[in-house]
């Protein structure tokens, strides 16, 4: 890429804020050192590096790499068999330390889960812990060798202590005895690493010994007394054994490090490239960067993309594209609109994404691949070279033309501007031709309406505009493409209080053919925003229409569980009913075997009483039941009810609507749901419940009061059953689900067809029948009908 697109499309700043997160002195290099790559294999593995490193981030947090080091010099030394100092050979301790966490890290959590693109980075790394722990063993800091490092060290180091004692104890006897008189300061000090004493200097003479040093004014001198001059000699010497026990024992450890030269080398290595990588991943999380597909066609479609310099609360997203219907974006609109940052956006992020970087922008946004990036943008005036701004940006397009190809995109800010509009606009499209003509991806921006004109006239070169409120006079920062946009000169100057005759006289020294053309582009925007407010009505609406749907059937779904619930403990009540009624049944036969022959009729109606009070006392536990369940609201009367309204069953817990009148006893029918049942009217208590009657109407499509439902049942079910062929039983259940999804289905009449026989089956239908309460009446089939051989049932309405 040309160094010159870098600079003015600002790449260096994204380097910069890219170094920032590396945390290794290599790894911010090889930040500093990065440049977008045009393979298209590179630039997709470089990708997928950092899409896993956002994953691992994600899933286990960041990781720090930052004791790499450059380790050059030290390798070098350890190659031809040279010591490291303490710090060097800490370094490389904290290094492989550092080694052995990254690794760690890098471990999967389960044995099946798949590997990324970084696995095997993680797995070629050697931490070499034997080799840090001895040097952590034998080191304690940058000054300090271990006296467990060797035995000969340890016993040298106790040697000096030993030694030390004895001085200090000699010394104090001295200077707390027969040389009291004669010292300065009763203290012990040091000079050229020997055990001193000050002594005045009048009284030189009566201390045997050497002296070492005198003080400033001469009246004092240091003297080594001859009792202490051999343990001090001695010190001195074990001193030099330490120091070359030390010697030796570097020399050891840096031979066992320097076996390890080329595994600590490609440690370093994949330290850096993992530094890089993650630095890289660490840049997208923090601008909300994604993975962008790639495509060597010369095709993007950026959606939903940001600038990464400007502040992501603030700068407003676009959606460009070019390359597929058109291979020439021509961007027009007024001054501060938006223009130069969609130019730099398509740029930096086309840059950005060939580096390996992620982009912020919207999933699924494409880029391609482009060997390079030319960009003629902004005011780059030159005094220098006593270039105007027109003979500036002239030079870079010279300059661009001669390099560029169908490789290349191009980037045009308000190209032919800055000399005479009319053979400005010319220039400028004449060199779009040419561009154009070679299949160059280009991008440009403009003020002159001849570029929005050519535009609209030439196939493969499609207008765009920045989008600008008028009314606020701000722009909105939207870019719209297939639109071409108006300078809103004469608005913007009628809204910021320019007199009406002046800007009526500045719209007479336009042409009739440019009035006609900014009339066009005025009509053209006020129909594209009245075709965005139609879409956002109809956006809103949509997503009513999905809430009431997803309450409808959360509705749907409660009323479902709860109908499974009545059955279950409806038929839980009916199994033990029926289990008590047969004890008492299977009791009262018992009762009466055990009276025998011989029994009275006074035993016998005993028993009978006995058996009617049971009945008696279940009869009220169930009254009792129903009694409580009604106690909480007030009884409705008749007069209250009328059909369509909303009511609540208050034993079912269920709502609905009255479908018809009480009868005699207060029995009615209620519509619940998909569901029509029997109730009573001391049952039900009156609800207001408008919102779920409008939900009713909106998923039925009709008038949900009447009962009249478009339900699937309907348009299957038959008007005629056939019970030829079945036992009384069999007959019977199968005529009872028939007449429920019948009468659920609205018919109003049904043939029963039961043959004529005998006349037990018709005789058992016929006994049934008068048990359906909702079946208003029935009779034979006349001459024509079936005759009696066939029921005709009419239900009630």
């Amino acid at each position: 890429m040309n160094s010159k697109a870098l600079h003015v499309l600002e790449y260096d700043k994204i380097i910069d804020r890219l170094t920032e997160h590396a945390t290794s002195d290599p790894g911010r290099k090889m930040c500093r050192e990065l440049v977008p790559s045009a393979d298209i294999k590179e630039i997709r593995l470089n990708q997928t590096k950092t899409s896993d490193a956002i994953a691992r981030i994600f899933k286990k947090g960041s990781v720090s790499f930052g004791d790499n080091r450059d380790f050059t010099g030290s390798l070098k030394a350890l190659k031809i068999g040279s010591a490291l100092d303490m710090a060097a050979l800490l370094r490389l301790a904290a290094f492989l330390e550092n080694v052995a966490r990254v690794k760690n890290y890098g471990r999967t959590a389960r044995d099946d889960e798949a590997p990324d693109s970084l696995t095997e980075s993680f797995s070629m790394l050697e931490p070499l812990t034997p080799v840090s722990t001895e040097i952590r063993r034998c080191i304690v800091s940058e000054e300090e060798v271990s006296s467990d490092a060797s035995p000969a060290l340890k016993h040298i180091r106790r040697g000096i202590m030993l030694t030390n004692d004895r001085i200090h104890e000699q010394l104090n006897k001295l200077i707390n005895g027969s040389m009291r008189t004669y010292l300065q300061d009763a203290v012990v000090t040091m000079r050229d690493d020997r055990y001193c004493v000050p002594v005045r200097a009048e009284y030189k003479s009566q201390i045997n010994g050497i002296v070492h040093d005198q003080s400033s004014s001469g009246s004092t001198l240091f003297i080594e007394p001859a009792a202490v001059v051999e343990l001090n000699n001695k010190i001195k010497e074990l001193i030099l054994q330490e120091n070359a026990e030390i010697e030796k024992i570097l020399l050891e450890l840096s031979l066992q490090v320097g076996e390890h030269v080329e595994a600590i080398k490609y440690n370093a290595d994949i330290m850096t490239d993992l530094d890089f990588v993650f630095a890289k991943a660490s840049y997208a999380l923090e601008i909300n960067a994604i993975t962008p597909i790639f495509n060597d066609q010369h095709c993007f479609d950026i959606k939903k993309g940001r600038h990464p310099l400007i502040d992501k609360n603030k700068v407003v997203p676009i959606d460009v594209y070019a390359g597929r219907d058109f291979d020439m974006l021509i961007i027009t609109g007024p001054n501060t609109g938006g223009k130069t940052v969609t130019l730099k956006t398509v740029g930096l992020l086309t840059l950005m994404g060939q580096a390996g970087l992620a982009i912020p922008a919207g999933d699924r946004s494409e880029l391609s691949v482009f060997e390079e990036v030319y960009a003629d943008i902004g005011d780059e005036q030159s005094i220098e070279q006593s270039l105007s701004t027109f003979s500036s940006h002239m030079t870079n397009t010279v300059s661009i033309l001669a390099n560029a190809d169908e490789n290349s995109l191009c980037l045009f800010d308000e190209l032919g501007a800055g000399t005479d509009p009319t053979e400005g606009a010319a220039l400028a499209i004449s060199i779009l031709n040419n561009l154009h003509n070679r299949r160059i991806r280009t991008l440009a921006t403009t003020h002159y309406s001849e570029l929005k004109v050519y535009a609209l006239n030439t196939p493969g070169i499609q207008n765009a505009s920045c989008e600008f409120d008028v009314e606020s006079l701000r722009p909105t920062y939207r870019l719209l493409i297939g639109i071409p946009g108006k300078s809103n000169a004469f608005a913007i100057s009628s809204k910021l209080g320019l007199s009406e005759d002046i800007i009526n006289a500045a719209k007479e020294q336009i042409g009739t053919e440019d009035k006609k053309f900014e009339d066009l582009l005025a009509d053209l925007e006020k129909s594209r925003k009245t075709i965005e407010n139609e879409r956002l009505e109809i956006a809103e609406y949509k997503k009513e229409v999905e809430e009431l749907k997803a309450e409808l059937a959360s509705k749907t779904d409660k009323l479902d569980r709860q109908k499974e619930e009545i059955l279950r403990q409806a038929n839980e009540e009916a199994r033990n009913i029926l289990q008590e009624a047969k004890d008492l049944a299977d009791e009262t036969i018992r009762t009466f075997r055990k009276a025998g022959p011989n029994a009275t009729i006074q035993d016998l109606e005993r028993a009978r009483t006995n058996v009617g009070q049971k009945i008696s006392s279940k009869n009220k536990a169930i009254a009792a039941k129903k009694e409580v369940a009604n106690a909480n609201h007030p009884v409705l009367k008749e007069s209250q009810l009328k059909l369509g309204e909303s009511v609540k069953i208050v034993s079912m817990g269920l709502k609905g609507t009255i479908s018809s009148k009480p009868d005699k006893d207060g029995n009615l029918y209620v519509q619940c749901g998909i569901m029509r049942t029997k109730a009573n009217i001391r049952d039900l208590v009156l609800v207001q419940d408008e919102d779920g009657k409008a939900a009713m109407k909106k998923f039925y499509g009709r008038n949900t009061s009447s009962g009249k439902m478009d339900l699937s049942r309907a348009a299957s079910i038959k008007t005629e059953i056939n019970l030829i062929g079945k036992n009384s039983d069999d007959a019977i259940s199968a005529l009872d689900k028939y007449l429920d999804d019948a009468y659920m289905s609205h018919l109003n009449n049904v043939r029963v067809v039961h043959g004529k026989g005998a006349g037990i089956l018709r005789q058992a239908v016929h006994n049934y029948l008068k048990s359906v309460p909702y079946v208003k009446s029935f009779k034979l089939g006349e001459f024509g009908e079936g005759d009696a051989g066939v029921t005709i049932v009419t239900f009630i309405k």
